[in-house]
C-alpha cells in the first residue's frame, strides 16, 4: 500500500459520490481494484463506510480533482506531507511507583555523601526531587532529615548507572572549568 491515501476504501466512496473522477482514475488512486470501485458505485461493496475526505485529510486538491476531472487520461497524484519524525530517544519521566517515592531523600543523601562534586541542580535531575528538598537535606534542614537513611539509588532503581557515569563526567567538566577560570583570573 505505498503511496496510497489513508484509509482508501473511504477515499473510494467519498471520491465515488463527490467526484465525477472515472473508476480507473479513482482506483489507481485509492490502490483498490476498478472491480471494488464499480461495486462502491452500485451500492454492492463498502456498505456503511463513510466517505473520508482527502482534501480535509491534506492528500488531495481541489484543484487536482478538478484537472483529473477533465482528462479521464491524467492519475490523481497524491499529495504526500512529509513531516520529519525525530528519531532520536527524548527523555521521558520513568514513572516512580509510589513505594519507591519515599526513598528519593534517602537516594539524594546517599549521592551528597558518596558523589560531593554533584550539584543540588544535577541531583534533583538524577533523583527526581525538588532542588529546594535537595538544599533542605544537604542543609539537614530536611521535615523528616533525622529518619533518612542513605541509600543507593542506582540499586533501588531512580535511575540508570549510565545516568549517574554522565552526571559525574558533566560535573567534573564543570570543576575543571571553574578551575581554568580562576587560573585565569588569577593570572591577570
Amino acid at each position: 500500500m505505498n503511496n496510497a491515501p489513508l484509509m482508501p476504501m473511504a477515499t473510494a466512496v467519498w471520491l465515488v459520490e463527490n467526484t465525477s473522477l472515472t473508476f480507473k482514475q479513482i482506483s489507481e488512486f485509492c490502490k483498490l481494484h476498478e472491480v471494488e470501485i464499480q461495486g462502491i458505485a452500485d451500492g454492492e461493496v463498502a456498505k456503511g463506510i463513510v466517505g473520508y475526505n482527502p482534501i480535509i485529510a491534506g492528500q488531495l486538491t481541489k484543484e487536482e480533482i478538478a484537472l483529473s476531472s477533465q482528462d479521464a487520461n491524467r492519475p490523481l497524484n497524491l499529495q504526500l506531507n512529509e513531516i520529519e519524525i525525530d528519531s532520536e530517544n527524548k527523555k521521558t519521566k520513568k514513572y516512580i511507583p509510589l513505594s519507591k517515592r519515599q526513598d528519593k531523600p534517602d537516594s539524594t543523601l546517599w549521592l551528597m555523601k558518596q558523589h560531593s562534586n554533584l550539584k543540588d541542580s544535577q541531583i534533583a535531575k538524577l533523583v527526581g526531587i525538588t532542588k529546594n528538598s535537595v538544599t533542605a537535606i544537604r542543609n539537614k534542614s530536611y521535615w523528616n532529615y533525622n529518619n533518612l537513611t542513605a541509600k543507593d539509588p542506582v540499586a533501588m532503581g531512580l535511575f540508570t548507572q549510565k545516568d549517574l557515569v554522565d552526571a559525574l563526567e558533566k560535573a567534573e567538566r564543570r570543576i575543571k572549568r571553574e578551575k581554568k577560570e580562576k587560573e585565569k583570573l588569577l593570572s591577570e
